[in-house]
């Protein structure tokens, strides 16, 4: 066994400890669980500030919600105009925007002493800004910076388990649920695994 991805939920990390020796050197948090993390920290400080200026009839965080969670990389150009106007701004929710984005570009060091520094560097500053929500999240980096930096220098991800989750989570969706587990595994197969549907010309033989 080389590493264990997983995110950091307590109930699976109680379990593995149970169960793998010396299983800390072999924890990787999944990059995109903490990006998640941020990304909910940056929309807690944007919610807080949105009403506190829209009690005073400012609207500039207005229509802001799904601009602030954007990639700017994947905005069209008037949005991205948008976009650096608030990020060019006071507000607090551009600050927290911007400690979001610092931590995106630590997932690429590839020593370990680095990758260590700047982790720190960046906890450091998110518990200075003064933003409740991003000192929260940067308590919860630091909790965990172990599995994290395992995750730097391994390159690991549960990205594709995460992916198949979502999957089935359509799959019982679409359906409002199954009358029993045997159904939904059918379900499952059925739309997960692989299987050939395409009529076949006739006269064609399967191969075995």
């Amino acid at each position: 066994m080389k590493a264990i991805a997983l995110d950091m939920s307590a109930p699976y990390m109680a379990s593995i400890r149970a169960n793998v020796p010396n299983v800390d050197a072999l924890m990787c948090l999944d990059r995109f669980h903490v990006a998640r993390i941020l990304g909910e920290a940056v929309n807690t400080v944007r919610k807080q500030e949105h009403r506190a200026l829209m009690a005073d009839g400012d609207e500039s965080l207005k229509g802001a919600k799904y601009l602030m969670l954007e990639n700017p990389e994947n905005m069209t150009r008037e949005r991205r105009l948008r976009f650096r106007e608030i990020q060019a701004s006071s507000l607090k929710s551009a600050r927290a925007w911007a400690i979001k984005d610092a931590a995106r570009w630590l997932w690429g060091d590839v020593s370990r002493t680095w990758a260590e520094k700047g982790w720190k560097a960046w906890i450091g500053w998110a518990q200075r800004s003064q933003l409740e929500p991003m000192k929260r999240a940067a308590r919860t980096v630091k909790q965990h910076l172990g599995g994290i930096l395992n995750a730097v220098l391994l390159r690991v991800t549960n990205a594709i388990s995460e992916s198949t989750n979502a999957k089935i989570q359509r799959i019982k969706n679409r359906a409002c649920g199954y009358r029993n587990r045997a159904r939904f595994h059918d379900a499952i197969y059925f739309h997960l695994g692989g299987l050939d549907l395409y009529p076949r010309p006739e006269g064609a033989h399967t191969t075995s």
